[in-house]
């Protein structure tokens, strides 16, 4: 689990690519303090395991499901990562809860100067992910805890406003229209979401008599 707070930015050193799967090599400092292999730390807002590591760097490795999901498969070496090691028990939570887990990646489809800050708009791939994007709630992008500035579900777009010290110490710096970003929605209204489909799904039961095949089926019984 980790706070969405980037303790600081890497470089990718270097890409090993097999298919859909890929080593990363990646330069740190500040994360490697305590490092042990096995850790979890979130590259771009994504979870991965170190594998290796040294005074310098760490590698992990991405699997084909990561590869597939992510922005990660399209980065070179020499681009910046914002990095963040788990959370631990007894520190300050200053962000929200993240999981590393992202939903999709989404496209930065503009970047205005609004007195100090800088308002980014997002456009998800996936059109459904909007589904769980709340004006003032939570959202990570790229591992950035931010909040909803405003949603537009009939422009596919949502906005969050960027304040400078986010913007000086973040891959956010570095990103303009046409960029991709990965996109974790809030654990919470996820879970509120799906639990409320299973509340859906059996008062449809009930109404029906009992178990019928489509669900079933849709719960992996048949």
């Amino acid at each position: 689990m980790f706070t969405g707070l980037i303790e600081e930015m890497g470089v990718l050193r270097s890409v090993q690519r097999r298919g859909e799967a890929m080593i990363m090599g990646v330069s740190a400092s500040k994360v490697l303090e305590d490092v042990k292999l096995g850790d979890s730390i979130a590259v771009n807002g994504v979870c991965l395991t170190v594998v290796s590591f040294d005074r310098t760097s760490f590698e992990v490795d991405v699997m084909p499901e990561t590869y597939r999901h992510t922005n990660l498969s399209s980065l070179k070496p020499g681009a910046p990562l914002n990095l963040e090691r788990a959370m631990q028990a007894g520190g300050r939570f200053g962000g929200h809860l993240v999981q590393g887990h992202v939903d999709g990646v989404g496209t930065i489809r503009g970047r205005t100067a609004e007195a100090n800050a800088v308002v980014f708009a997002i456009e998800p791939n996936e059109p459904a992910m909007l589904r769980h994007v709340v004006q003032q709630g939570s959202v990570t992008l790229d591992g950035i805890s931010l909040t909803v500035v405003s949603t537009n579900r009939d422009e596919g777009i949502f906005t969050v406003s960027i304040i400078p010290h986010t913007l000086r110490e973040t891959v956010l710096q570095h990103k303009h229209p046409g960029d991709s970003l990965n996109i974790e929605c809030d654990i919470l209204g996820k879970y509120v979401d799906h639990l409320l489909g299973w509340r859906d799904q059996a008062a449809s039961t009930r109404k029906t008599g009992g178990l019928t095949e489509s669900v079933l089926r849709d719960n992996g019984f048949m």
